[in-house]
């Protein structure tokens, strides 16, 4: 098989597997939407759902959230960690908006990646998710299979970005990344991996991977 082939393959079986796909953070529009990915930095996806309603319901737009303090905002998140640089993130982010973007999250990935504490990939998610903009956001799941599979090489997640824009057709992006999010969560984490159940990686996997796991 074929890199071509395996890439095929993949996407035919994801898409057997995730015909519809979840949003992973609970959001209403634009804006709750990039303060979740914000969030989400170094946290989980089950926490920050169980913040996000705490805080949106004192501050769920921009002019809401500056009337809030740092401090206000830093108490609310504290369990998804990084609150301190994360709380002065979302109130400056806040006040951009609303200087600069008549309160509204701009559509393009400089402007976003212009605002505090927004980096690429919360950029990318924001512009897949709520914009439709064709973006690959890599998270440690997207990393970790590229590699086991064989797609890029693993040293960097800017690296395994550009692989795989390359290796999937750029109309499956917004889905694919997604998709793939799900099944490294599924069949394929970090620990307590059981590659007999990971058909995906049992087809398409680097050899180095497959013997390790005697396969």
């Amino acid at each position: 098989m074929n890199k071509a082939e395996k890439v095929a393959f993949v996407i035919q079986k994801l898409e057997e597997l995730y015909p519809t796909i979840p949003i992973p953070l609970d959001h209403k529009d634009p804006y709750t939407l990039l303060i979740a990915v914000l969030l989400s930095a170094q946290s989980t996806d089950v926490r920050v759902n169980q913040i996000t309603p705490l805080l949106f319901a004192k501050a769920d737009n921009p002019t809401e959230m500056v009337n809030l303090s740092v401090e206000e905002i830093r108490e609310i998140i504290k369990p998804v960690g990084l609150s301190p640089m994360k709380s002065k993130g979302i109130h400056g982010l806040s006040e951009i908006l609303l200087e600069k973007h008549n309160g509204q999250v701009p559509q393009s990935f400089e402007a976003l990646e212009a605002l505090p504490a927004v980096g690429h990939k919360t950029a990318s998610v924001v512009m897949a998710q709520a914009f439709g903009v064709p973006a690959f956001p890599v998270d440690t799941h997207i990393h970790r299979l590229m590699y086991r599979w064989g797609f890029s090489n693993g040293k960097s997640v800017t690296q395994t970005e550009r692989d795989a824009k390359r290796l999937f057709p750029k109309e499956k992006w917004n889905d694919l990344h997604l998709q793939i999010i799900w099944y490294g969560r599924e069949y394929c984490p970090a620990r307590g991996w059981d590659i007999s159940k990971d058909i995906i990686t049992q087809t398409v996997g680097r050899q180095s991977v497959l013997k390790k796991h005697g396969f």
